[in-house]
């Protein structure tokens, strides 16, 4: 109607004037109204539509309006935080119950601009991009397998093992909720290992569940003396052990803490940015940040990398209430301001701070005004009830507005009042009844209405959705609508008779103690459940546990609470001690750091003025030089016996060769020059550096030029062979890497006449070589005790991978997704160039004769030896590659594991080196790693007929080696080849050219010098300008006097 009445003013004044406007339509009439002709537009229509008006007078106009509405929307109490459905408000009767309409003195008793009650959803966490990773991965993963073409097993050999970290053992809500989860993940057949940095009441408990407890030294990294690829998944449970060392493997932080939390907005105001990246780099590390409730994400928001996960449910509020167990007494109640004889209702709510929780404190009072006439006091200012209301951040317009709907509902001054969060303990411990005034829907249960069920405290509360899901209506909690406050009423007169909990509501409170003791403990332990599904992928040997929904209910039902009834006497210690000592540490290393940047650059600052006392030096030392340049001008100009041009050639030939031997070689280098043995340890990144030797026994070689350790003699595996500067085949060959490497003109850096490799991982295990063994195994070597042999002392039958005894293909299956010996067959077809049967059976024969293979990389061969077997590899891995590479870079899968793999074949790789071994008629020798003792394995005089010798021979792999290297060199394929690029490509075509171009050189040489020659012979000379004659000497005229000689 407006909008009529509008264009009829406008329609009227677009009319010129002295010619009266048209008469309005009788539609517009019976519309508009019967109104005066003469008073149709008011002066301010007039104002706006007709009058000229200027611009200061609408900027006037306009400035005016903002700062009215200004001052309107300052001076309401509150503002909403968040935007949600709203509800109509429920009116109070004249009874003071609820009833029907807004009408009937509600608006009377109710102070204006409270806002509306808010029933909508609170703030909404959800994992977004964590499950469209997961649901990504699992899409990908299906399409990659159906690509493969081959079908992929899991051979379950063992169990999935966990490892679980903790900062300390010591008693808390932490260790009691992770002994339950461990409990319950056992069963599903899980198998974990405890580490922590310090010992404590806990350590007993968890071997009372079958858990073995590890203790790590607090002055180290966490991955010091640790091989943690031996586990498939880590959990950590203390912000002390933040995930810096773990690089390729599943982890689970459950953070619980908050005190690294308090501390982000001092570290931005003072500047410690350091510190701040260092966490958000580890808060980034973890796969996946678990949070106990959906307040401490908003509080970490800043270190959130989309990696965020929440598990609702702890123990930490009955743990607490029950370890503290203490009854509050008068005291508590004076500080608070309370009688020993009054009746306390608490008031408490949502944690979120949103628009409508004023109104809904309002509508709280209103109905437990209702109770006023239970409480007869002659003197107002006695009254025995009182209420408190649980807030945070309280602000004077916020108590202004409390206190006037407390005395329109009829309280007098000073029963209804705030109470800070800070003392919500003790508010809780000394209410007779609580009430949960909030009408927001949550993703958890309120932890509030957890801790006041714990303290045996009758709980009112409205029926949402996430409070009915574990409340049972007049059981262990009272329920009210949450769309009819108002019902609140009925409710309170049924919890409380004559001034007191009823009989009813002491019943219903002493069954809530016992329900909130267990409270949302099967979700917890399931999420943890449903959470390793997803993100921890399991290899081929490792058996599938049960899944989430397989977990027998009476194993989640319950907190472990039995196991710790002996260590109540230390249920006191503070559980976020341990977080606040190691902010303090890397605060405290972040301040020194500071000074020692101050320092430096103060001692810069002095530097500075040092330069003048040092001018006069300089000055000197320029003088000197330009001495000595005079001086070696000098004797350039004097005479100088020379050689011949073949002296001097070979004195810059020798000069040349000196000049890698220039460098100053330490003690451990002179050692290994002389020694018949040396043991190579690959190594990729810094966290493998512990579990490296520094003997000189032994020497690193690493697969990458970043990580390498300084000061150590290491070999720098990726400047040999550029292959491994792809990111692909490093990882992809492993140790094959430096295999390759090595021997890539292994004359130039290896000149002993063993070598011999250890895997990092076997001293991670402590299964490396000791003294005694090493002792034994030169004596065995110098001695040539068994010949041209192969050692090895990492057994296949002691491997935990291998827990049923496996024969050697039986297990290569297990531990390759079931395609071990189709694959290797494939590569022997392709490699030898021959059409070997389908049947797996035509595989080179490995025996299961009791004895053991070699597992691991760790084994000592003859250094001609190590060049066959290296000659064998290349070609094998060249046929591997040529059979994987197209799917693998397609999919990311490839036949040789069931999951994306980085490393495909490598595990094949890792025993391909005893199907050599064996069928080249080496003697396996297997070596005690503790004692020395050593074993032969696989007699030779027992392999006789089942040796595939034609295949293995040097002559065999020589010829096909150099074949290869022809094709090569002669054709110069274009298609993709691994081959050329693992070493060496040498036959006796390129000897033979190479021969002739050093004879072409040396007759250029030759034919050059012969040239100059000729040149210098056949130079123009100047002819003499005349003939010099020596003059005579002064005395010469004497001679020609005559003398006379008296006789």
């Amino acid at each position: 109607m407006g909008s009529l009445e509008d264009g009829a003013g406008a329609g009227t004044g677009g009319y010129k004037r002295g010619h009266p406007p048209p008469p309005p339509s009788p539609l517009l009439r019976s519309v508009v109204g019967p109104t005066r002709r003469g008073s149709a537009r008011s002066r301010l229509a007039r104002f706006l539509l007709f009058e000229k008006v200027d611009y200061l007078q609408w900027i006037g106009t306009a400035a005016a309006f903002f700062f009215v509405t200004i001052l309107v929307v300052a001076f309401l109490p509150g503002s909403a935080v968040f935007e949600r459905p709203t509800m109509l408000l429920p009116s109070r009767r004249a009874g003071g119950g609820a009833g029907g309409g807004r009408g009937g003195g509600a608006e009377a008793l109710l102070p204006r601009g409270l806002g509306v009650v808010e029933t909508g959803e609170g703030v909404a966490f959800e994992p977004t991009r964590l499950r469209e990773r997961w649901a990504r991965e699992r899409r990908e993963e299906a399409d990659g397998l159906a690509k493969l073409g081959s079908p992929v097993r899991r051979f379950g050999v063992r169990k999935p093992r966990l490892a679980m970290v903790f900062g300390d053992l010591s008693p808390g809500a932490m260790q009691l909720q992770m002994v339950s989860v461990a409990s319950v993940l056992e069963a599903m057949g899980y198998e974990m290992k405890v580490f922590t940095f310090k010992d404590g009441p806990c350590t007993n408990i968890w071997r009372t569940i079958g858990v073995t407890v590890d203790l790590l030294p607090e002055d180290t990294d966490l991955h010091i003396s640790v091989d943690w690829l031996d586990y498939d998944g880590i959990l950590l449970n203390s912000i002390e052990a933040r995930p810096e060392p773990f690089k390729s493997i599943p982890v689970i932080w459950n953070v619980q803490e908050s005190s690294l939390a308090h501390r982000i907005s001092e570290y931005n105001s003072s500047g410690m940015i350091q510190i701040l990246d260092g966490w958000k780099e580890a808060f980034s590390r973890a796969n996946v940040i678990v949070f106990p409730n959906y307040v401490l994400p908003v509080m970490y928001a800043a270190f959130d990398s989309g990696n965020y996960f929440v598990i609702p449910g702890s123990p930490a509020v009955p743990f607490q209430d029950r370890i503290s167990a203490k009854s509050y007494d008068q005291d508590v109640r004076v500080s608070m301001g309370l009688s020993p004889s009054d009746f306390v209702i608490s008031i408490v709510g949502s944690q979120f701070s949103y628009g409508g929780f004023l109104m809904e404190e309002a509508l709280v009072l209103q109905a437990v005004g209702s109770l006023l006439q239970q409480y007869p006091s002659e003197n107002s200012t006695q009254l025995e009830l009182k209420v408190r209301i649980l807030a945070e951040n309280v602000t004077e317009k916020h108590r202004m507005a409390l206190e006037a709907v407390s005395l329109n509902v009829g309280f007098p001054r000073g029963a209804v009042e705030h109470v800070a969060s800070e003392d919500k303990d003790s508010l809780l411990g000394i209410s007779d009844l609580v009430i949960y005034g909030s009408c927001l829907n949550e993703q958890s249960f309120p932890s509030v209405l957890v801790q006041a069920m714990c303290l045996e405290k009758l709980v009112i509360a409205p029926d949402l959705e996430i409070i009915r899901k574990y409340i049972d209506d007049g059981m262990n909690a009272l329920l009210f609508p949450s769309k009819n406050i108002g019902k609140l009423t009925q409710v309170l007169l049924q919890a409380v008779s004559n001034g007191k909990i009823s009989v009813l509501g002491q019943k219903i409170a002493s069954a809530g103690k016992v329900h909130a003791k267990n409270l949302m403990a099967s979700e917890t332990i399931e999420g943890y459940a449903v959470l390793l599904e997803n993100v921890i992928k399991f290899p081929a040997e490792v058996l599938t546990p049960l899944t989430a929904g397989e977990i027998p209910v009476a194993l989640k039902q319950e907190w472990k609470w039995h196991l710790f009834e002996d260590v109540k006497h230390l249920y006191h210690m503070n559980g976020t001690l341990a977080g606040y000592n190691i902010l303090q540490k890397l605060e405290e290393k972040w301040r020194s750091n500071q000074m020692e940047d101050h320092h430096r650059n103060a001692s810069k600052i002095d530097d500075t003025f040092s330069l003048m006392a040092w001018e006069e030096e300089r000055a000197d030392e320029i003088a000197n030089i330009k001495k000595r340049l005079e001086e070696e001008e000098l004797k350039e100009r004097s005479e100088q016996p020379h050689g011949t041009w073949e002296e001097v050639y070979r004195n810059v030939k020798r000069v040349e060769r000196m000049k890698n031997d220039l460098h100053e070689r330490d003690d451990k280098e002179l050692e290994r020059t002389g020694q018949p043995l040396s043991i190579y340890e690959p190594f990729f990144g810094e966290g493998t550096w512990p579990f490296l030797h520094r003997s000189s026994l032994y020497r690193g070689i690493g697969l990458s030029s970043k990580g390498r350790r300084p000061g150590a003699d290491d070999i720098d595996a990726s400047s040999r062979l550029p292959l491994l500067n792809n990111g692909y085949y490093r990882d992809i060959l492993g140790e094959f890497g430096a295999f390759f490497a090595l021997a890539n003109r292994i004359d130039r850096i290896h000149k002993n006449s063993w070598i011999g490799f250890q895997s990092w991982r076997v001293t991670a295990r402590k299964a490396n070589l000791s003294k005694k063994a090493e002792t034994a195994l030169l004596e065995a070597i110098q001695t040539q005790k068994h010949g041209d042999a192969f050692y090895f002392w990492v057994r296949m039958d002691q491997d935990e991978r291998n827990l049923a005894s496996q024969d050697f293909w039986s297990f290569c299956d297990a531990i390759n997704a079931g395609n071990c010996r189709s694959a290797v067959l494939k590569a022997f077809q392709r490699m030898y160039g021959v059409q070997l049967d389908d049947d797996l059976h035509t595989l080179p024969l490995m025996p299961n004769d009791g004895d053991t293979w070699s597992v691991m990389q760790s084994w000592v061969l003859p250094t001609r030896s190590f060049l066959e077997f290296v000659m064998f590899s290349r070609m094998f891995v060249d046929a591997l590659d040529a059979q994987m590479y197209d799917k693998h870079h397609e999919t990311g899968h490839c036949i040789l594991s069931l999951h994306r793999d980085q490393h495909c074949y490598s595990r094949v790789l890792e025993l391909i080196v005893n199907v050599w071994a064996f069928h080249s008629s080496r003697r396996m020798v297997y070596v005690d790693p503790e004692t020395g003792a050593m074993q032969e394995q696989h007699l030779l005089n027992g392999r006789r007929g089942q040796m595939s010798i034609q295949l293995f021979s040097f002559a065999t792999l020589k010829s096909m080696d150099e074949d290869l290297a022809e094709e090569f060199d002669e054709d110069h394929p274009d298609r993709r080849w691994l081959w050329p690029k693992t070493g060496e490509v040498f036959w006796q075509g390129v000897y033979e050219r190479e021969r002739n171009m050093r004879q072409q050189e040396k007759e250029r040489r030759k034919q050059q010098s012969k040239d100059k020659i000729q040149r210098i012979k056949k130079r123009a000379r100047q002819k003499t300008l005349g003939r010099y004659i020596k003059p005579p000497p002064e005395d010469a005229g004497s001679l020609n006097d005559t003398r006379t000689v008296d006789r």
